[in-house]
């Protein structure tokens, strides 16, 4: 199963920041124990990459990605540390280009139709809604999906265990980005992770 198909069927892809290294295996173990075995880890602290390589190493079998990449030198030290797929803000084409240079998913961020055809024109169909509660949310999505019928989306920005099934209950949208689960002790994280796949019926 490729990672776009993992990320489908799990519905939910937590938004990690790490501010140090040490946070990395303890974090991810309480996800893990919630049923969670994927995240988007944002590049843009010092401690991104060997976070990313500590955890692709440790957890092998898990969809390790990086997040907030912004150009290709980013994106090449993300796959380089073992990242599994890429998240941009917004659209990138030398991201784009590397990503498929080097056989990797991107998911870049996009906010209006003219962005949304600059992905179709990298082949890009699977496109992140960002900021999406900002933007109107799912009626924003699915005013771009009428015009794009055959994108996929993944909204992120906002999203929460509140708004979470109104999302997901429009068919383009095939999984939602978010960091809700993500604030408390250790156990915080796994129960409320627990209870977000629980709610959501991700697998």
């Amino acid at each position: 199963m490729n990672a776009l198909e993992r990320i489908k069927l799990k519905k939910l892809l937590p938004v990690v920041v790490f501010k140090s290294i040490e946070e990395a295996e303890p974090t991810f173990d309480a996800m893990v124990a919630g049923g969670m075995d994927m995240a988007e880890i944002c590049f843009r602290t010092p401690c991104a990459r060997d976070a990313i390589e500590l955890l692709a190493k440790k957890y092998p079998e898990a969809l390790i990605g990086a997040g907030t990449v912004i150009n290709a030198e980013q994106c090449n030290a993300a796959i380089d540390a073992g990242a599994k797929f890429i998240v941009s803000p917004g659209l990138s084409a030398n991201v784009a280009r590397v990503c498929k240079e080097r056989g990797i998913l991107y998911l870049p961020g996009v906010a209006t139709a003219t962005e949304v055809m600059a992905a179709l024109d990298l082949g890009l169909t699977t496109l992140k809604f960002f900021p999406a509660t900002n933007l109107g949310g799912v009626k924003s999505i699915k005013a771009l999906g009428a015009a794009f019928p055959h994108v996929s989306w993944m909204p992120t920005g906002g999203v929460n265990q509140d708004n979470i099934l109104d999302f997901l209950a429009y068919d383009h949208i095939i999984c939602c980005g978010g960091s809700f689960m993500m604030q408390g002790t250790s156990e915080e994280i796994t129960s409320k992770t627990r209870d977000a796949l629980a709610l959501i019926g991700g697998k």
